[in-house]
């Protein structure tokens, strides 16, 4: 990519890596030469209040998925670091060290390989993943750890055994716009839509991280589409990677959403209403893309904190027209399926993993009473007439079905 433009006033500056204790802004390491504009308010860089980012340098920058709402015309100014990050900040940082997590996913999908050196826009976030890491927005010093693929970063606390350390950050500083505010994600969100129709709803959850949870939502999309419906697909909760989204696309989703959408790079540690707030603007704008169907996937297992909340709450549950249970083996449909019961939910099927295996599912369905459906099955619609019998049989019989409606700027209220 050439980094050569006419008309550019910029100094070519070299900053060399600091000793702990000294200013962030040493931190930018001996390479890659920062292309700062030097006219800007400054008498020395790590006095500077902020410094103008050039043109030259912006197009180094990688930007990844989490932040494919950020213009890159926004990203103007480079200020100091913050002491203490809040979800949502957006920064630059270096890597500095590869480890897990050796490619960036972009904001159009394409998953671009890192290099030691490699200069990359970055958002605290917090994560929970049993199969990678635990990590929240916090950062030792200068440095941080880059906690997904889709640009989360924040310092890593647990990680699964088999899972490498993380890659290593070394922090340049926070991003601002063109006048020296710092950049949130939370201001490059969807506009929050009144929804055009009420379209019905099926929620996926399971019984863990890789339990087949989205692949039964891209089966169901598959299947729902073969049968005439316009479908939408909504990843819930989780961090942000657009692995699933684009699968949901693949699979023929009208329009696929996710928290991103609604300004967060992940939904770990979010309360309920704030996770309220965020599911009436994604079914909103599924509502203006003419979605007949609705396909929501929860992230984890149903005893993760999010996951475990919006199950246990009358506005989310009353929302939802059906529930397919998502788990990788018999003993996890089991207690998976009971602890629906328990919490007043009742799954119309059972899919996942365990569906490879026609012994896990002769013992699934035994346990359980449902019906377990292989993948391949559901692409071929085998639950298209459950599901439009579960309308019929709700629009008959006038049963209370929460709707979900705007009665102020993303405040969800179930009728």
């Amino acid at each position: 990519m050439g980094l050569h433009r006419r008309g550019c006033r910029s100094a070519r500056i070299r900053l060399t890596g600091a000793a702990a204790g000294e200013d962030a802004w040493n931190m930018f390491g001996a390479d890659p030469l920062l292309m700062l504009d030097t006219h800007h308010d400054t008498n020395s860089i790590c006095g500077a209040r902020s410094m103008k980012i050039t043109a030259e340098f912006k197009e180094r920058i990688r930007i990844p998925y989490a932040l494919r709402h950020v213009a890159d015309t926004n990203f103007s100014s480079l200020l100091p670091c913050p002491e203490a990050p809040a979800v949502g900040d957006i920064v630059l940082a270096r890597v500095e060290k590869l480890a897990k997590n050796a490619n960036l996913e972009l904001g159009n999908g394409r998953r671009c390989g890192l290099h030691e050196g490699d200069v990359i826009a970055a958002v605290f976030g917090n994560r929970y993943a049993t199969m990678q890491f635990e990590g929240y927005a916090r950062t030792q010093g200068t440095r941080c750890d880059l906690l997904s693929m889709g640009g989360l970063c924040g310092i890593v606390t647990s990680k699964h055994a088999k899972v490498a350390d993380p890659t290593k950050l070394s922090l340049l500083g926070a991003i601002g716009d063109e006048e020296g505010r710092p950049l949130r994600m939370a201001d490059h969100r969807l506009a929050h839509a009144q929804p055009a129709s009420a379209p019905r709803v099926l929620v996926v959850c399971g019984s863990s991280m890789d339990a087949g949870k989205t692949y039964t939502v891209m089966s169901l999309i598959t299947g729902l589409r073969g049968g005439g419906y316009r479908v939408a697909g909504i990843k819930l909760t989780g961090t942000a990677a657009g692995k699933d989204t684009w699968n949901m696309l693949d699979a023929g989703a009208c329009i696929a959403l996710d928290f991103v959408d609604g300004g967060l790079p992940s939904t770990y540690l979010c309360g309920l209403d704030e996770l309220m707030s965020l599911y009436c603007l994604l079914i909103g704008h599924a509502s203006l893309h003419g979605a007949d169907w609705v396909v929501i996937e929860l992230a984890d297992g149903l005893l993760q904190r999010e996951t475990a909340a919006l199950l246990q709450a009358r506005e989310f549950t009353a929302t939802a027209d059906a529930w397919v249970f998502a788990a990788s083996d018999p003993m996890a449909a089991e207690s998976g399926v009971r602890l629906l019961r328990d919490w007043g939910i009742q799954p119309i099927a059972i899919s996942g993993l365990l569906t490879m295996s026609d012994l896990n599912i002769r013992e699934a369905e035994a346990a359980t009473g449902l019906q377990c459906i292989t993948a391949k099955d559901l692409q071929a619609g085998a639950l298209n007439e459950t599901l439009a019998l579960v309308s019929e049989t709700m629009e008959r019989s006038g049963m209370l079905r929460g709707e979900l409606h705007a009665s102020g700027p993303g405040v969800p209220v179930v009728a």
